[in-house]
């Protein structure tokens, strides 16, 4: 697993400065001004509180994918190389109490095996040990967490000396530990991963390597909507394949069987559909890959984009792979995020499978988004080949669609 991109990245916008519009995007950027760890003075001796993404499956209490943790590694590095004691605040799932399945225990074992040093756990706020290198329990057991309850920001603020906030998976929302403790204490800023996050996101918006091309996948429409009319905009292709392909097929007046798609979704597609400055921009499926059920074990056939009735589609065809594939492998910058089948189940792993392939062999720049996504890199072996893993799916989204993230808000100038 490389942490740090390639030389490519170097290229991120050949065109220009890719800075983007920060009014256009609300965002800070590195032009508008994120504060970085080089804002922080002297750290030497004090206590750092570091908040970064550790949200990672578990299985009967082991970390299953590290990938978090690893690309957390510079920035602990960084931090401690300029002399500072670090306090690491995370999450792990959506507790509604101090749920022992949800305990960080097994996340700081695995951070220690990787430094080669214990990180201590802290059981709650109230007693935080001495140490270089201390996790506080999952910050989502402290009450008023994910409501900003300035109570807890504060308590949180005394803790430390300097704050740096590397999550940039969580930065679309405004909790206690991501934007709340901003206010209340002396120093912060974003740390190198979020940084990294917000600049080359910025570049794909604002000034990319062209052609720009965006596989999107997933299961609605309606979830991905602003970001599919944001690409729209910028975008010289965008690729749709997955669940929220169906909609737009059932928009154009094809039948889809019992494939997934919601009403809502329809309209939306439709909408999309009909805006003249799209047209020629956005690929859709021209084959598929039907099962008359969702399991590994259904009946499998390749059809047209006609579904009938008791057929499902869980996968785009082989010619639709590769179309897409040859538009990825013209392009200068790709955007990838969500899966374009059900690629957990083997007979619907091809076109995923494709995708992923497809964006590791390009010569362009490369940036992956989503857990899905990336779930599927790890699973093909691919995940070392790209340029950018982007850790915040939900964040990059908002992002995308030009949201301002309180987290990031919190972090400029």
């Amino acid at each position: 697993m490389f942490l740090d991109p390639p030389s490519r990245t170097d290229n991120l916008s050949e065109g220009g400065s890719g800075s983007g519009s920060p009014g256009t995007l609300g965002m800070p950027t590195r032009t508008s001004g994120l504060r970085t760890i080089d804002d922080l003075g002297t750290i030497a001796g004090r206590r750092v509180l570091v908040r970064f993404d550790l949200n990672v499956p578990l299985a009967d209490g082991c970390v299953v994918d590290d990938t978090r943790i690893r690309l957390a590694l510079p920035t602990i590095e960084a931090l401690r190389e300029r002399g500072a004691d670090l306090l690491i605040l995370a999450h792990l799932g959506r507790p509604k109490d101090r749920e022992p399945s949800l305990t960080l225990r097994p996340v700081a074992d695995h951070l220690s095996e990787l430094l080669g040093e214990e990180v201590i756990l802290a059981a709650d706020m109230t007693d935080i040990p001495d140490g270089e290198l201390v996790m506080l329990e999952n910050i989502r057991y402290e009450r008023g967490e994910t409501a900003n309850d300035p109570r807890l920001a504060l308590r949180l603020a005394a803790l430390g000396d300097a704050y740096v906030n590397d999550a940039f998976g969580a930065a679309h929302r405004a909790h206690a530990s991501t934007e709340g403790i901003v206010h209340h204490i002396r120093r912060s800023a974003a740390g190198p991963l979020f940084e990294r996050e917000v600049e080359t996101l910025t570049s794909i918006l604002g000034d990319p390597a062209r052609p720009l091309v965006a596989v999107l996948g997933g299961a609605k429409v309606t979830d991905k909507i602003g970001v599919i009319e944001r690409f729209l905009e910028v975008a010289d292709a965008v690729l749709i394949g997955g669940g929220m392909s169906y909609p737009f097929l059932a928009a154009q007046g094809h039948p889809v069987g019992d494939s997934l798609c919601d009403p809502a979704g329809i309209e939306v597609a439709r909408r999309v559909l009909e805006h003249p400055a799209h047209v020629g921009r956005l690929h859709l499926p021209t084959d598929l890959i039907l099962a008359d059920r969702f399991s590994a074990e259904a009946d499998v056939r390749i059809a047209g984009i006609d579904i009938e009735d008791g057929w499902m589609g869980l996968d785009i065809g082989p010619q639709t792979r590769e179309e897409f594939a040859h538009v990825i492998a013209a392009a200068g910058t790709v955007f990838w995020n969500g899966p374009v089948g059900a690629f957990e189940m083997e007979p619907f792993a091809g076109g995923t499978r494709a995708m992923a392939a497809a964006v590791a062999d390009t010569e362009a720049i490369t940036v992956v988004g989503g857990g899905d996504s990336i779930a599927a890199l790890t699973q093909f072996g691919l995940h070392e080949q790209v340029t950018h893993l982007c850790t915040g799916g939900g964040a990059a989204l908002e992002f995308i669609e030009g949201r301002t993230l309180p987290g990031c808000f919190a972090l400029a100038h």
